[in-house]
C-alpha cells in the first residue's frame, strides 16, 4: 500500500503542477495540524478613545508554533473573559471558538463582548492565514474587486463646504459625506431649525460634488421621526447616495414605519453588533445598505455570515470606520462580497502610527488588497503600551456538547 506521501506525489503529478507544488502542499499540511493558542495580549493604542464598544487597542494570539495573529479592539475586561476560553484550544477551529466564545458564558454577550470577540477573532484569521502563507481574502473564497471604492468623512476643509467635496472628489473618493449639520455655538438643538440647515447644506454638497459625483449624509440619529422623514424629502431632488442612522437606533423595528414614507437610500448599522440586531432590517428590505463593521459584529467570522444575509436580501455594504487593523480586515471582507461595497476612511484616508509600520494599503481615495499573508499588517509593540496577558485558560460556566461534538447551551 503506497504511503501518504507517495500518494500527494502521484496527485501533484495526475494535475501536472510539477514537483515546486509538493513543498507548499507539505507546508500547508503541516499548517494545518493543530495550533495550539499559548498566550494572549492586549496593548493599549495611543490612538483609541475611551469608548470600549469602539476601541481600536490591539490583542494578539500567540501559539506553540511561534505564530502570531493580529487584531483589534474590545477592553481589557472583555479580552480577560473571552481570552481565557481560547487558552490551550486549536487556533485553526475559528468557528468553533467563535461558537465557544460567544456561548460559554450562557448568557448571549452584549455588544461590548461581541467587539472583545471580535478582536480576537480578527487575530485567528490573521494567524491562519500567516500559518498558511496566503492572505486572508484567499480563505473566504477569492477576490471578486480590485479595489474597495471609498467615501470621506470629515475630509479637511478646503475652502467653502462646495470646494471641500470638490476636493475629495478630485482626490479619487466615491462619495463626500458630512453629518448633520451641528447647531451654531451656545444654541440649543432646535430639530426643525436643523433640517432646514441640514437642507441648504445638502444642496451645498451636491454643487460641490458636481452632477458625476456623489455624497452621504449622516443623521447620526440626532432627529425624531417627523423631522427624519421631512429631512429626506427635502433633499430628494439633490440625490444622495445614501443617508445614516436616520433615528436612534434601540428600536430597529421603527424602520417598517418609516420606510414607506422615504424615498433615498437608507444606510443603518453603525450602533450594531452581531446578525441578530440587523436581520429583520435586511430580511425585510428596510434599508439599502449594512453599516455593521469590525471588530464590532464579532470579527470576520460572524460579519461573513452578515454579507450572506445582505447579498440574499439585495443590502450593499458600507461599513464604518473604524481601526486601522480592523480596516485592513475590512479589505479582505469586502474584497470577497460580490454585492456593491463602500468603506468609510476619515480625513484624507491615511495615517502614519509608530505601532503600524505596515497596515492597509490606500491610494487614489481607494483601498487596494494586497498578497501579503494574514490580514497583511505588522505592528511595532515596543510603541505600545502592554496592558494585559492571558496564559491561562479558565471556564467558569459549564459548556454541553451534541452528540457529534457541536457546541448547545449548558
Amino acid at each position: 500500500m503506497p504511503s501518504k506521501t507517495t500518494t500527494r506525489r502521484r496527485f501533484i503529478r495526475d494535475l501536472g503542477l510539477g514537483a515546486l507544488s509538493l513543498p507548499l502542499l507539505e507546508k500547508a499540511n503541516a499548517a494545518l495540524q493543530e495550533i495550539q493558542i499559548k498566550r494572549i495580549r492586549f496593548y493599549r493604542s495611543p490612538i483609541s478613545g475611551s469608548a470600549i464598544n469602539q476601541s481600536f487597542h490591539v490583542v494578539t494570539v500567540e501559539t506553540d508554533q511561534g505564530i502570531m495573529g493580529v487584531g483589534e479592539g474590545g477592553s481589557p475586561d472583555g479580552i480577560r473573559q473571552c481570552g481565557e476560553l481560547l487558552i490551550g484550544k486549536n487556533a485553526r477551529r475559528i468557528e468553533h471558538l467563535w461558537q465557544y466564545m460567544y456561548r460559554a458564558y450562557f448568557y448571549p454577550p452584549g455588544r461590548e463582548s461581541i467587539h472583545a470577540l471580535g478582536a480576537l477573532d480578527l487575530a485567528l484569521w490573521d494567524l491562519k492565514g500567516k500559518a498558511l502563507g496566503v492572505p486572508v481574502h484567499e480563505l473566504l473564497g477569492g477576490l471578486v474587486r480590485d479595489y474597495i471604492p471609498c467615501y470621506a468623512t470629515g475630509y479637511p476643509r478646503e475652502g467653502t463646504l462646495e470646494e471641500t467635496a470638490r476636493a475629495c472628489m478630485e482626490a479619487g473618493f466615491r462619495a463626500f459625506r458630512e453629518h448633520l449639520a451641528d447647531p451654531p455655538r451656545g444654541e440649543r438643538f432646535d430639530s426643525r431649525k436643523q433640517v432646514r440647515r441640514a437642507a441648504e447644506q445638502c444642496r451645498r454638497m451636491r454643487e460641490g460634488v458636481g452632477p458625476d459625483g456623489e455624497w452621504a449624509i449622516d443623521f447620526h440619529t440626532r432627529l425624531d421621526f417627523a423631522d427624519a422623514v421631512r429631512l429626506c424629502q427635502l433633499i430628494e431632488p439633490y440625490e444622495p447616495l445614501f443617508v445614516e442612522d436616520l433615528i436612534r437606533s434601540e428600536n430597529p423595528g421603527v424602520y417598517r414605519e418609516l420606510r414607506p414614507q422615504v424615498k433615498v437610500p437608507v444606510a443603518v448599522g453603525e450602533h450594531f453588533g452581531d446578525r441578530w440586531e440587523i436581520n429583520e432590517l435586511v430580511e425585510n428590505r428596510l434599508i439599502d445598505y449594512s453599516r455593521v463593521t469590525l471588530p464590532n459584529t464579532g470579527g470576520i467570522t460572524e460579519m461573513m455570515k452578515i454579507a450572506a444575509l445582505c447579498e440574499t436580501h439585495y443590502v450593499g455594504l458600507v461599513p464604518h470606520f473604524t481601526g486601522p487593523i480592523s480596516v485592513a480586515a475590512l479589505v479582505h471582507l469586502l474584497g470577497v462580497f460580490p454585492g456593491p461595497v463602500l468603506q468609510e476612511l476619515t480625513g484624507r484616508g491615511t495615517r502614519e502610527l509608530a505601532y503600524l509600520p505596515q497596515g492597509y494599503d490606500f491610494k487614489d481615495g481607494k483601498l487596494w488588497p494586497n498578497d501579503r499573508p494574514g490580514l497583511g499588517v505588522e505592528i511595532d509593540t515596543e510603541n505600545l503600551e502592554l496592558e494585559l496577558e492571558v496564559t491561562e485558560h479558565r471556564q467558569p460556566t459549564p459548556l454541553y456538547r451534541r452528540p457529534d461534538g457541536s457546541i448547545t447551551n449548558w
